[in-house]
């Protein structure tokens, strides 16, 4: 038996268990906490790349960062927009390997609360270190350490909150989502109207202010939080399921298509690289005099992306009353296709406006209409394909290997950013429409050879949850 068998859930009185929008008042303290991590984290990413290249990294700044020259020897001697380029690379992609760090404190040490409150210090302790150019090496670590604690370990305690027959689990996770893209679609509103029109400290301080606003939050909820759990081992061990020769093919394609996904994801998870420095300098970010910081558009990207993500779920489910749904890798290759559009429509942006013009918004904002289309139909999608695919026998381990898509195609991002200053703006597009359209062509390929021997009978039921 386990201590989470023996000891029993939180009990609260109906009042409480429905306090929060029909939910239990824990969801509420932990999507509060949430959308406040977030709003620090996406303002800071939304500054990174732009601090770096007009002020950091430039000759009187640069010198003073501690460790910089180590680290730019590491890269190859690399500088300017291409060293600005790597570091986000980098930082991107090690905050999704941290959580794995961060699960393994939680579950061994300090149990899931002490994590997230350490995670949390150390996340708000490296946005003020922002504030000084000798620290900025350690900000990031402490960003990307925090990160690690806090993520993963704050979105558990909220299926924590649910006995498994409480079917408002589900509701709960569409709220939590809802709260991290409000958090998204504010940050930039205040954290680079701060930092490009004001300082960049005060960017970097207003997400220290935020990170510590989600502290306090989560601080005041405690009690409404759910019991830590331990696991002791039991004397009598379930019986397990030796794994299948079907099982391991699924398991074999799905490592197969993480490289994949990474190639996939580099066009859009470029907005906040190379994306933004093209449009401070190239955009004509005008409304009226007015000049608009260039971090808002992310601030337009969130929006989009969940407009589009609420129509496209909507749109499927009145499709499959008419007509059968799509599987989840034809809407994988669909969103292939819309990505290859998304890098068009910046393609043409470049290539229809004469030399020496501010380009005009019309061909951005239909590209994040459109990339936020493509989005809808590949990122949630192919982790629901993983948790159809995977055996049940090792479900959680291979989505845990699903996320170093992330890890690899941001760093992906960061590198191939750095070639942003050395070609055409033109080129430079047309290359993340090859890297859409050859890893669309790499899904085709695979529903046509493999897809048929593996998704007749990969318990649907795993599918329909995610």
């Amino acid at each position: 038996m386990t201590v989470a068998e023996a000891t029993p859930e939180p009990r609260f009185s109906e009042a409480e268990d429905r306090s929060f929008l029909g939910h239990p008042k824990g969801l509420g303290y932990l999507a509060f906490t949430e959308a406040w991590e977030r709003f620090s984290f996406y303002g800071m990413q939304t500054l990174l790349v732009l601090y770096m290249v007009h002020s950091l990294l430039l000759p009187g700044s640069v010198e003073q960062v501690a460790g910089i020259e180590q680290l730019r020897a590491l890269y190859g001697g690399i500088d300017g927009q291409k060293f600005a380029s790597a570091i986000f690379g980098t930082y991107a992609a090690s905050v999704y390997l941290t959580p794995i760090f961060g699960g393994w404190v939680a579950d061994k040490v300090l149990g899931k609360r002490r994590t997230v409150l350490l995670g949390a210090v150390t996340m708000a302790v490296g946005h003020f270190l922002m504030a000084f150019n000798v620290t900025f090496l350690l900000a990031l670590l402490c960003l990307i350490l925090g990160s690690g604690m806090f993520k993963g370990n704050i979105a558990s305690q909220v299926g924590s909150l649910y006995k498994p027959e409480d079917l408002r689990r589900a509701d709960a996770f569409q709220i939590f989502y809802l709260a991290i893209n409000a958090g998204v679609i504010a940050s930039p509103l205040v954290v680079s109207t701060l930092g490009e029109k004001v300082g960049w400290h005060y960017g970097f301080g207003a997400a220290g202010v935020g990170m510590l606003l989600g502290l306090g939050i989560y601080l005041a909820g405690q009690k409404y939080l759910p019991k830590e759990h331990f696991d002791v081992p039991s004397s009598t061990p379930a019986a397990k399921m030796p794994m299948s020769r079907q099982d391991w093919l699924a398991t074999a394609a799905l490592l197969l298509l993480i490289p994949v996904l990474a190639v996939a994801i580099v066009p859009n998870n470029q907005i906040f690289n190379a994306y933004l420095v093209w449009g401070d300098r190239d955009f004509a970010l005008q409304w009226g005099d007015t000049v608009l910081p260039t971090g808002w558009l992310v601030t337009l990207d969130a929006i989009v992306s969940v407009s589009f993500l609420a129509i496209v779920a909507g749109f499927y489910r009145w499709w499959k009353t008419r007509w059968t749904e799509p599987d989840e890798l034809t809407k994988i290759i669909i969103g292939s296709l819309f990505s290859i559009g998304g890098m068009a429509c910046l393609y043409m942006a470049a290539a229809t406006t004469p030399a020496g013009e501010k380009i005009g918004l019309f061909w951005p904002v239909m590209f994040h209409i459109v990339n936020s289309i493509g989005f809808a139909h590949m990122l949630p999608v192919s982790l629901a394909l993983f948790a159809r695919l995977a055996p049940k026998q090792i479900n959680a381990t291979v989505i845990g290997l699903y996320y170093l898509a992330f890890f690899a195609g941001n760093s992906l991002v960061g590198w191939v950013g750095g070639w942003f200053e050395d070609m055409p703006v033109t080129q430079f597009w047309l290359m993340h429409m090859g890297f859409a359209a050859g890893a669309g062509a790499v899904f085709v390929l695979f529903k046509l050879l493999l897809a048929p021997r593996l998704m007749h009978d990969a318990h649907p039921e795993d599918a329909a949850l995610a």
